[in-house]
């Protein structure tokens, strides 16, 4: 594991750089900027990017198993076909209200996260959504955030920031039981934002007003503390060849003075060993 610090994969200026997640049907890394309501991708390899415009705010994009993608939109969940043709799968919409964070599980369905804009407490929501769109509702929250599975796929990690706690959850089908704090963030070091479980089951975390990454262990203990230059980074995810490297969105919102970063797509290269992600089944 290389202990060094972190490299500009992407120089960009995101407003709220969201969501990464390695496409590897692609061979690239998938994010957002959700308030510019951008989906970007990056080819590692040769460098290419991509942005596509989409209608509303877009709090997620995933790969979906028969190509193009599934987007948490403000309104609702939405499907890019390969030619970029959009549908809707579920539309939902809340005046108040959008899509933040969302992420497939081991079973093909997407967990999709909702929010305010005001950042009410319990106006947001973590919901099950299907391959054929049938939803379930899990969780209320303010800010549902970073979602992930354990290797063998018995737990489900989730944060709502604002609690500044990472929960986990007993995964029971296509249900989730028993949830109970796993991991409390102290007030200093920031808001728990998005996550990603590595192949050792440890959790990475991105420390929204933390400029750090973490990583804890399945037993919930911090073993490893990655400082950025960023006072924002959203959210992490392992792409790259074999999964080797860590990538981090970053945000510039609500900052009076960020710094030159802020809102770059950055990467930690031979981070740890990350897990194979599953694409969207619908």
């Amino acid at each position: 594991m290389n202990a060094g610090g972190p490299e500009v994969a992407v120089r960009e200026r995101a407003s709220l750089g969201e969501g990464p997640v390695w496409d590897a049907a692609a061979g690239r890394l998938i994010w957002v900027d959700i308030l510019s309501a951008r989906v970007h991708t990056y080819d590692p390899v040769s460098g290419r990017r991509t942005v596509m415009a989409t209608e509303q705010h877009v709090g997620a994009a995933r790969p979906r198993a028969g190509g193009g993608l599934v987007v948490n939109l403000r309104d609702g969940i939405g499907l890019y076909g390969p030619d970029l043709a959009f549908s809707w799968l579920v539309r939902d919409p809340v005046p108040g209200r959008r899509g933040n964070d969302a992420a497939v599980a081991p079973d093909g369905a997407l967990w999709a996260g909702t929010m305010r804009y005001d950042e009410a407490p319990g106006g947001g929501s973590l919901t099950r959504i299907a391959p054929d769109g049938t939803t379930m509702r899990e969780a209320t929250a303010a800010v549902s955030n970073g979602t992930g599975w354990s290797p063998d796929g018995r737990l489900m990690y989730y944060a709502d920031s604002p609690t500044r706690r990472i929960d986990v959850f007993d995964v029971a089908g296509a249900r989730v039981l028993n949830r109970r704090a796993w991991v409390r963030i102290e007030e200093p070091a920031g808001y728990p934002d998005g996550l990603t479980v590595d192949a050792e089951g440890c959790v990475w975390v991105a420390l929204w007003d933390g400029a750090a990454i973490r990583r804890y262990t399945p037993d919930g203990r911090l073993d490893r503390i990655v400082a950025l230059p960023v006072r924002r980074p959203t959210a992490c995810a392992f792409g790259g060849a074999g999964l080797r490297d860590l990538y981090v969105t970053t945000a510039r919102t609500g900052l009076a003075r960020p710094h030159p970063l802020s809102g770059s797509l950055l990467v930690l290269p031979d981070a740890g060993q990350g897990l194979p992600g599953t694409p969207f089944g619908g």
